[in-house]
């Protein structure tokens, strides 16, 4: 009987979402292994080079992505909600429906990104900038704190 109920807490702690460490991202980078779907959320992985890497669907949301490079990289679809994107190279980078409302994208640069539907930070930012960055790779200047733009920041056909 103690058997079966082990069996069965263990089989119940299996399905429980577990966010990977900054050592388990890197070694995972090192090693060449998927992090497609992976659980990022709240992890502390600023600097790391993320160029050319399948991030599709990953949950970076409330991470500290700062001064991380997602050159080439696919984030389609993946959440990077309240995250810290600080100054981040996006560029050719496909962002096709991702998330980045609420993230602080000041002085991400995104030239020739791919951002179909796309959500980005609407209150302060508007989407001239992110227009200007993917033609011409000017990094994006976030609106301070009480002020507003006029566009819409929502993006996509």
């Amino acid at each position: 009987m103690r058997s079966n109920a082990m069996r069965r807490r263990k089989s119940e702690d299996d399905l429980a979402p577990q966010s990977m460490s900054r050592k388990q991202v890197l070694d995972a980078l090192r090693r060449g292994r998927s992090l497609i779907d992976a659980d990022l959320r709240g992890t502390n992985l600023s600097g790391i080079n993320f160029d050319g890497v399948d991030l599709a669907y990953t949950k970076l949301a409330d991470s500290d992505l700062s001064q991380c490079s997602f050159v080439g990289a696919n984030l389609s679809g993946a959440s990077m909600w309240h995250a810290n994107l600080k100054n981040c190279a996006f560029d050719r980078s496909i962002l096709d429906f991702a998330d980045l409302d609420e993230a602080n994208i000041d002085g991400c640069t995104f030239r020739g990104a791919r951002i179909k539907k796309t959500i980005f930070p609407n209150a302060r930012l508007a989407i001239s900038m992110i227009e200007e960055s993917i033609v011409a790779g000017t990094p994006v200047v976030l609106a301070r704190e009480g002020e507003s733009n006029e566009e819409d920041a929502s993006l996509g056909d």
